[in-house]
């Protein structure tokens, strides 16, 4: 039996929730890994955008998973992301997921690797080496074209 979360313990400061809808759905119906592995990427990927500053980041590793409880049709779960080391190319990352319903933790990930890039997709120093809470890093121009200024929020 999967341990209870308690929120002080799991050291996660970027929480993203999702809604279990029928489409993530296994053959038992409970929630695909597939799609969860999905979610946990795209998060972990928007989340190195924000701490590097660049919309060029890949995923380079993603170390080993274990599920320990799950989720059903219906269920919100909470995936959180945090920094836990800066390379001079790279950022590594913890995962939690936890189920909000159950207040059972679903997985974590002790280690995800992601590599800045530059134009041409070769790994680049991105220059930092601790968490930002803000949007100061956050890239203001398409990532295609360079030319296209992103709208800011007004003042």
């Amino acid at each position: 039996m999967a341990e209870a979360w308690q929120p002080h313990d799991d050291g996660i400061n970027f929480h993203t929730r999702k809604w279990v809808r029928p489409e993530d759905l296994n053959a038992n119906g409970s929630l695909f890994g597939g799609s969860l592995l999905k979610w946990i990427d795209e998060e972990a990927a928007i989340y190195a955008i924000v701490q590097l500053g660049n919309y060029r980041v890949v995923t380079k590793l993603i170390s080993e998973i274990n599920f320990e409880a799950s989720a059903l049709q219906g269920d919100l779960i909470e995936m959180g992301l945090t920094a836990t080391h800066f390379g001079r190319t790279s950022l590594t990352m913890r995962a939690v997921v936890r189920n909000m319903i159950t207040r059972k933790r679903i997985l974590t990930i002790e280690k995800i690797v992601f590599i800045s890039l530059d134009e041409d997709g070769h790994p680049t120093p991105h220059g930092y080496s601790s968490i930002t809470y803000n949007r100061d890093r956050m890239p203001h121009e398409h990532p295609d074209t360079g030319t296209i200024r992103l709208r800011l929020p007004s003042a």
